[in-house]
Order: structure tokens, then C-alpha cells, then sequence
């Protein structure tokens, strides 16, 4: 029995045949489908790149104890446990945050690992003279190294995607024939910026005007024609992820790999391209562009294929799979429920889910009512909770001192494995977006049956009360430091 991820970052459902999207081109994706079973009511967990994958490693919420941060030396990683159990993991990624301090230890987890580097601010190469850069909108996409690195990508066989894969192909053709292993191959793409080999993107013409590949952390300055250039350019790169996946795919058809081999194609969050007047995530609240991902599962257990599943599933919930699909046993602080029977029969595993970014909303969905819980007052108290004293800004390195210099040891929660960790005042350092990125938090609920894209907030008193009462039973069961429920102002909330 094998198993393989196929991981990408940012990957937009709105964007993929199979949810419906009709101008974007993804024949495999839409290939995959009938392959697989495809979930209708994926949702992120921690938000966004590493606390992902901290979900990805642990199957347990990370957004209420930390914010961006590496694997902690108590936490139970999936590929880690395999490996120790004799079944060999293999990362095979272009994602550079898994090199950096900040997001550093999650490699070291797997049997062997691999690294493509180029990737967005990846400093890959050297240019002591600064690049050329081209006329952009807005100023936006401006990175030295970016440009830097693409003067060694010239053409498609250099791209980092295209390596990436390569290594996946390679490793296949090397192991397919072996038993007992775990590959996971992720690339950054379609994350921003959106640099697709030309192939791709002529199939995308755009409108006139400057470059513009790397929408800005901010609200919509830019025209309808600019919007709609970018959003070209990110479709140019979804298709070259959906070749890619291609390759994968047809490795598999030819070796008759479906027999024993578990797929799982994932992302760990969307992406805004101008809805709701924003770009990109982690300022503005996590609509669904952001929060509700695709997720395909082919498993040969059950053999279910061109389904499609309403249970409402979360990352937490493929480490689980995965040590399921190898009959190890999950761990006690694993929060996440293996997909077996869920790919079989829709069978459900949540009632709500929780999802968020340290700082910002706790929100809660139940498949039907999206409930955004804004914190009260100063936004406080707030604590990180760390042995592993990094972080995501200033070039993602150490915690800066102010943060530090607050730090006190707190008493074990229930997962730390009796270890005390460093308790740190986040709002020694937690800022809020810069003039033309004003940061709140207003409490919002909406129903996503008569408002699929959550143009207007429902003022339901009983709906809210019943979905706060969710958020704080799932909070509980998350060992949710004190101090959250009273920043959301939740200790007096009951249910009707």
C-alpha cells in the first residue's frame, strides 16, 4: 500500500472545471473527478502557509495557540510517525517557507526530502546589481530576488514547478514497483506571483497595459481591465498546475497504480481576486474564496470514484487519512477524523468546523451558515503559546525582542506532552495592515444557502447563538487558551 499528495498552494475551486469554473483550462483536474471522489464543503483550518501545514503534520488546529511558526517539539507529525513505523516518507516541494526560519523543522520529518528553490522571494540567486524590473501596476510585484530568479528561469524545463515535478516523476519511476511509502510532492504554485511559461499563458491573452502578476495585500485600487489582466495571469498558472497534475496522473494510468496507491489533491486556501473589493487573504475576513478549498481523494479501499461528498471536511483531517490508510494508529491529541468511510458513503464528521488566523476572526461553518466571530474591545488579551520562538515577518526569522521580552513559562495544555511552553504577548508585535490596509474584525454571519457569495451579513439571533455555542465547545475540545474566549467576548454567550 502506497500513497501520494499531490499538494498546491492557493489553489482556487473558482478557478477548476470541477466546481464549475468554464473559462479556465483544467482537463485534469476535470480528469481527476472521475477518478476520485471530489469534496463539496472542504474548509481551511489555520490559516494561512505553515500553520496549514502545521495541520497538515499534527491534525489539530494551530490558529488559537500560534501564529506562523515550525513543527513544536511536542507536536505528532504524520510523516514522522509513518517513518518510525517503517513506511517511507518523501517531501518533494518548491515551497521556500519550509527552508526558512520561520517555518523550519517540517522537512526533517519525512524519510528524505527535496528542494527546488526560485520561488517568489526565495533568496535562490545572487545579483549584487539590482535586476532589471519591468513598468508594473501600481508598483506592485517589485521584488529584487523575484526578478533576480527569473533570469535564471528562461524556460519551461527551469521552472520550478517543472522540476518539482520532475523530482515526483523520478521518484516514481524508481519506487512505483516498492511497498510502504509516502510521497508528498507540493509546489507554491499558484500562489502568487503568477509566472507561467508562455505556452500557458497564451492561451489567456491579456488586456493592455503594465505588468501585473502579484496582486498587493490590500483593497481593489486598480481597474476592471487590471483586475481581470491578473486574474489572467492566474489562470495561465492553474493550468500549468493542472498539467502538472497531468503528469501525475498519467504515471499512475500507466503503471496500473490505482490498485494500492491512496491519492489525495489539496490545497491549503483560496485566494481573492478582486471579490468583495480585496486581494489576497489574511487581512480581510476568510471568505469562502479563501476558506472553502477543493480536495480530491481517490482511495482503492472502497474504489469510489466520479462521486461527489456534502460532509463537511477540514486539513485536519488528511493526517489522520493517511495513518488510517497505513493501519497506524492515530495519536490521542490528533483532533482530525480519517476520510475512509467518509469517501465511501459521505458519512459525516463534524457537525461545525473552525477556521481562522491567529489574531483575527474565529469563524465557524456548519456547511450551511458561515459565522465570522469578531474579538471585543482591544483585541486582547492575546498570547502566543511556543517553544520554537519564530515567526512570519521580517524576512520570517526570531521572534523580535519586544515579543520576547515579554515571555513567562505557562503550564502544559493537554497536548504539549506535560512540557511547559513560552507564553508571549502577540501584541507587543501584532500589527494591522499599513494606511490603505485597515484591519477589522466585525462579527458577521451568513447563509450561504440564499447568499452563496456573501453579499449580505444575516442579523439571525438564534442562528448566532447557536454557532457561538459551537465555537466555544470546539475551543474547549482545542484546549483554547483562556484569555480567547475572552477576547471574542464569549464567557457569557449561551445557546437558545
Amino acid at each position: 500500500m502506497n500513497a501520494i499528495m499531490v499538494m498546491f498552494d492557493s489553489l482556487n475551486r473558482r478557478m477548476l472545471e470541477p466546481y464549475g469554473c468554464d473559462w479556465v483550462q483544467t482537463p485534469n483536474f476535470k480528469r481527476l473527478t472521475e477518478r476520485a471522489v471530489t469534496f463539496e464543503n472542504a474548509y481551511v483550518g489555520s490559516m494561512p502557509c505553515m500553520p496549514a501545514r502545521r495541520e497538515l503534520h499534527t491534525g489539530r488546529y494551530n490558529f488559537l495557540h500560534a501564529s506562523w511558526g515550525p513543527i513544536e517539539p511536542f507536536d505528532d507529525s504524520m510523516p514522522e510517525l509513518l517513518k518510525d513505523h517503517g513506511i517511507y516518507s518523501h517531501l518533494i516541494s518548491d515551497h521556500y517557507h519550509y527552508w526558512e526560519d520561520g517555518g523550519a523543522t517540517y522537512h526533517s520529518r519525512y524519510s528524505s526530502w527535496e528542494i527546488v528553490r526560485g520561488q517568489e522571494f526565495d533568496a535562490w540567486k545572487a545579483a549584487v546589481k539590482p535586476p532589471a524590473i519591468p513598468e508594473t501596476v501600481n508598483g506592485t510585484g517589485t521584488s529584487p530576488n523575484y526578478w533576480t530568479n527569473r533570469t535564471y528561469l528562461a524556460d519551461e524545463k527551469d521552472h520550478y514547478q517543472t522540476r518539482t515535478f520532475d523530482h515526483a516523476v523520478e521518484f516514481l519511476e524508481q519506487n512505483h514497483d516498492a511497498d510502504n511509502w509516502f510521497l508528498h510532492v507540493e509546489t507554491f504554485d499558484p500562489h502568487e506571483p503568477y509566472f507561467a511559461p508562455a505556452r500557458f499563458r497564451e492561451l489567456y491573452p491579456k488586456t493592455e497595459g503594465p505588468h501585473f502578476d502579484w496582486p498587493p495585500y490590500r483593497g481593489v485600487k486598480e481597474t476592471p481591465e487590471e483586475i481581470e489582466r491578473c486574474r489572467r495571469e492566474c489562470a495561465a498558472l492553474h493550468t500549468m498546475c493542472d498539467a502538472s497534475l497531468g503528469r501525475v496522473l498519467d504515471f499512475m494510468d500507466e503503471h496500473d497504480m490505482w490498485q494500492d496507491t491512496l491519492l489525495i489533491v489539496n490545497t491549503d486556501h483560496g485566494f481573492l481576486l478582486g471579490e468583495h473589493g480585496c486581494w489576497a487573504k489574511c487581512w480581510a475576513p476568510f471568505y469562502n474564496e479563501v476558506a472553502q478549498t477543493p480536495l480530491f481523494i481517490w482511495d482503492p479501499r472502497s474504489g469510489i470514484r466520479g462521486e461527489r461528498r456534502e460532509a463537511l471536511v477540514q486539513t485536519i483531517d488528511l493526517a489522520p487519512t493517511v495513518l488510517d490508510y497505513f493501519d497506524q494508529p492515530l495519536p490521542p491529541d490528533m483532533q482530525g477524523v480519517p476520510l475512509r468511510e467518509t469517501v465511501a458513503t459521505d458519512q459525516p464528521v463534524r457537525e461545525a468546523a473552525l477556521f481562522g488566523l491567529f489574531g483575527g476572526h474565529v469563524n465557524c461553518t456548519d456547511g450551511r451558515y458561515v459565522y465570522m466571530r469578531g474579538p471585543v474591545a482591544e483585541n486582547a488579551p492575546l498570547h502566543e503559546y511556543t517553544l520554537m520562538p519564530t515567526e512570519h515577518g521580517g524576512g520570517r526569522a526570531f521572534m523580535p525582542h519586544e515579543m520576547l521580552a515579554t515571555a513567562e513559562l505557562a503550564e502544559p495544555f493537554s497536548f504539549t506532552k506535560g512540557l511547559r511552553t513560552l507564553k508571549v504577548d502577540a501584541k507587543a508585535r501584532l500589527g494591522q495592515g499599513g494606511a490603505d490596509r485597515q484591519v477589522t474584525f466585525p462579527t458577521a454571519l451568513y447563509d450561504l444557502a440564499s447568499d452563496p457569495d456573501q453579499l449580505q451579513p444575516l442579523q439571525n439571533p438564534d442562528v448566532e447563538a447557536r454557532l457561538c455555542e459551537q465555537i466555544r465547545e470546539l475551543m474547549r475540545q482545542n484546549d483554547a487558551p483562556s484569555e480567547q474566549f475572552t477576547r471574542l467576548g464569549l464567557a457569557a454567550v449561551t445557546a437558545t
